[in-house]
C-alpha cells in the first residue's frame, strides 16, 4: 500500500510517498481502507516534532479519517467488514490503510460523503467541546472568533449560530471575510498581519470592541494566538471566557491584570485529551453533532481535495494559512 511518511524532522517537503506492507489489526482493532483524510493544524507541526504527540518515525501524519472496514481484529463486536466509519486517530491517516481502535470509531451517517465524514470529528469535536464544555455558551452570547475562516473557525461560526450566539468573525482578508459571512457570521473584523507594534495592537483592540458592542464578547475563541490574543482579550465582557484553542501565530504573552479587571476566565481547549479521558461525554457530543448535521445546521466547507501523492501540498497550504475551510486528501484515483 502507499503511505505519505515523515522520515526526518522538517516541513511538508520532507514527506515521501512510500510503498509499505499493510498492517494487521490486533485485539480490539480494525483495519480501515482509508477513503479520505482531512488536514488539520496538528499535521503541520507534528512532522516538525512541535506537537504534544511525537510518533516514532517513520510515520504518516493525518489525524482525521473516514473509510471502510477491511479486516476486523480479535474481540471486536458491533462492527463488520464493509462498514463505513470515521475516526480521530492522532496520526497515521495519510495512507491507503490504517489500524484504528474500534472503541474510538463512529459510523458514517447515512448520506454523508467520505470527504465530509473525515472533516467532522476533530474540527467540530474540538468546537463543541470548546464552546459547550469549556465556554458554557448560551443563547444571546456574543462570540468573537479569531482565525474564523479556517476549518476550525468556520465550524465554530456554525456551532455558535446553532447555539443562538451573535458571532463576530475575525479574519485576515476580504476573501476570508466573505467565507465567514457565508456560513452565518453577524459581524466581521479584518485584522492586519502580525507582528504588531503598540499602536497597531491598540487599534485592533478598538476594532474588536466596536464589533462586539458595549458589553464586549462573552466568549473569545482564539484559534490564532500570538499578537492577536491580547487585543481580543481587551474586548472581553465582564465574566467572559477566553478559550485557547491553538496558536499558529505563536504562544501569546497575556497581561493577567486584565483577567482581574474583567473578572474573566482563560480556559484551554484540548479536545484530543478530553476524548481520551472522557469517551462517554465525547460520544454524546459527537451524537449531538450528527443531529446538527442532519438538521442542516452544520456542514463542513471543503474548499479543495488532493490525491495522496499531493498530500504534502495540502499541508503546506494549511501551514501557510492560505486555506479557507477544510482541505481533504482522498485515496481513490
Amino acid at each position: 500500500m502507499k503511505a505519505l511518511r515523515s522520515h526526518e524532522i522538517g516541513g511538508p517537503e520532507t514527506l515521501t510517498l512510500d510503498e509499505v506492507d499493510a498492517p494487521t489489526p490486533g485485539k480490539g482493532e480494525v483495519l480501515v481502507a482509508v477513503k479520505a483524510c482531512a488536514i488539520n493544524f496538528p499535521d503541520t507541526i507534528i512532522i516538525r516534532d512541535m506537537y504534544q504527540m511525537k510518533p516514532p518515525r517513520p510515520f504518516s501524519p493525518g489525524g482525521e479519517i473516514s473509510g471502510v472496514i477491511e479486516t476486523v481484529g480479535e474481540g471486536v463486536t458491533g462492527w463488520n467488514v464493509g462498514d463505513k466509519v470515521m475516526a480521530g486517530i492522532g496520526a497515521g491517516g495519510l495512507c491507503e490503510k490504517v489500524i484504528v481502535n474500534a472503541a474510538g470509531m463512529f459510523a458514517v451517517p447515512e448520506g454523508v460523503s467520505f470527504e465530509t465524514a473525515s472533516s467532522i470529528l476533530m474540527t467540530y469535536g474540538t468546537n463543541i467541546h470548546g464552546l459547550k464544555d469549556r465556554g458554557h455558551i448560551k443563547e444571546g452570547d456574543t462570540l468573537l472568533i479569531l482565525g474564523a475562516a479556517g476549518g476550525i473557525g468556520l465550524a465554530a461560526i456554525e456551532l455558535g449560530k446553532a447555539y443562538g450566539a451573535r458571532v463576530v468573525a475575525a479574519v485576515s482578508s476580504e476573501e476570508k471575510a466573505e467565507a465567514a459571512r457565508k456560513v452565518g457570521a453577524d459581524e466581521v473584523v479584518i485584522y492586519p498581519r502580525a507582528p504588531f507594534d503598540k499602536d497597531t495592537s491598540k487599534a485592533l483592540a478598538e476594532q474588536f470592541k466596536e464589533a462586539c458592542g458595549p458589553l464586549g464578547a462573552n466568549l473569545i475563541y482564539d484559534v490564532v494566538g500570538g499578537d492577536y490574543s491580547e487585543p481580543a482579550l481587551r474586548s472581553i465582557a465582564w465574566e467572559g471566557r477566553f478559550l485557547v484553542v491553538g496558536f499558529p501565530a505563536g504562544i501569546a504573552k497575556m497581561p493577567l491584570n486584565l483577567t482581574l479587571l474583567k473578572s474573566c476566565d482563560i480556559a484551554g481547549v484540548f479536545w484530543g485529551a478530553f476524548a481520551a479521558r472522557e469517551p462517554q461525554r465525547n460520544a454524546a457530543n459527537i451524537a449531538e453533532l450528527f443531529e446538527l448535521l442532519k438538521a442542516g445546521k452544520i456542514n463542513p466547507m471543503i474548499s479543495e481535495t488532493f490525491p495522496l501523492e499531493r498530500g504534502a501540498e495540502a499541508i503546506t497550504k494549511l501551514a501557510n494559512r492560505e486555506a479557507i475551510g477544510k482541505l481533504v486528501v482522498t485515496m481513490d484515483s
